[in-house]
């Protein structure tokens, strides 16, 4: 038998402006094990999130990133995979959850193949692939800021950044629950010049003010956005209005991914000012960025 062990961060897509293209590593995280085995079959045991809910045998999304990347590879699949996960990053919050277990399934392929048969930027473009876009698969991956764009042949590509270790972002989570798919599809297919113009200049903004001068009304400015959240406000009321609410009272707030998670930017000026706008519905953690993205550890054997 031969096991590998994954760990992988959870994201935050968007931050605003950054449509599709800024993502952030967040200090929240899914611990993967894959084992190959000489016993058919596939099994999958899960606990935290999602457990008694997502599929236990070939239909999980682990095990579908680990069977596509081994075609990906030529590589024969293994007559049985055996698949422990523990989760931590919540399902369909707008953390990341599907990104994390994709890229955790690709890399623990990979290392379970004999010799690396993807490279790293091949492992980003199945991940991509799996996930229909880059934003959330980049900074899983690398850790830290990333900005992700496509080329015109469809190649995703990457660029990592370091953000100010004086800004930390804070996660507000709902109960509620939002699909990705649901989110999306209240985005109209095309948005006003002006807005795309607007959005342009505050995503370039907002690199600024998060790697070079964390200002709170930098952050505040630069992260307003007319290109997605005001669309998709309908589908998630209260977090729209959470939002609204920590940005008039100066923190630079905005909805995590497709939602319905807020994610807020605070600084030592602002940190104070959060819970008191929150109440008891949801559930607030700060955290930090991660710095290095997924990990993989080949456990010792004895």
């Amino acid at each position: 038998m031969k096991t590998v062990q994954i760990r992988v961060p959870a994201t935050s897509a968007n931050l605003g402006p950054g449509f599709d293209a800024l993502g952030l590593a967040l200090s929240l995280y899914d611990d993967v094990e894959a084992t190959l085995t000489d016993e058919p079959g596939t099994r999958v045991v899960v606990s935290g999130e999602g457990a008694g809910e997502v599929p236990l045998g070939d239909g999980h999304l682990v095990i579908r990133a680990m069977r596509a990347a081994f075609d990906r590879m030529g590589v024969a699949q293994p007559d049985g995979i055996r698949l422990r996960c523990h989760n931590r990053i919540p399902h369909a919050r707008g953390l990341g959850s599907s990104s994390a277990a994709i890229c955790a399934g690709i890399l623990a392929a990979r290392a379970l193949a004999e010799g690396e048969q993807l490279s790293d930027d091949e492992v980003f473009a199945l991940a991509t692939e799996m996930e229909g876009h880059p934003d959330n698969v980049a900074p899983c991956l690398a850790g830290g800021l990333t900005v992700a764009w496509s080329d015109h042949a469809g190649t995703p590509h990457m660029v990592k950044l370091v953000p100010d270790e004086r800004i930390r972002p804070v996660v507000v989570v709902p109960s509620t629950r939002l699909a990705t798919e649901t989110a999306r599809g209240l985005l109209p297919k095309d948005v006003p010049h002006k807005d795309a113009s607007f959005n342009a200049g505050r995503a370039a903004l907002l690199i600024a003010a998060l790697t070079w001068q964390p200002e709170p009304g930098l952050l505040l400015a630069a992260t307003e956005d007319r290109l997605h959240q005001h669309y998709r406000a309908p589908a998630m009321q209260d977090t729209a209005n959470l939002v609204e609410r920590l940005r008039a009272v100066g923190v630079p707030a905005v909805v995590s991914g497709a939602g319905p998670t807020v994610l807020a930017f605070s600084t030592s000026d602002t940190q104070d000012l959060i819970a008191p706008e929150v109440g008891n519905d949801w559930h607030i953690q700060q955290m930090d960025v991660d710095p290095v993205g997924a990990n993989v550890q080949f456990p010792e054997t004895r």
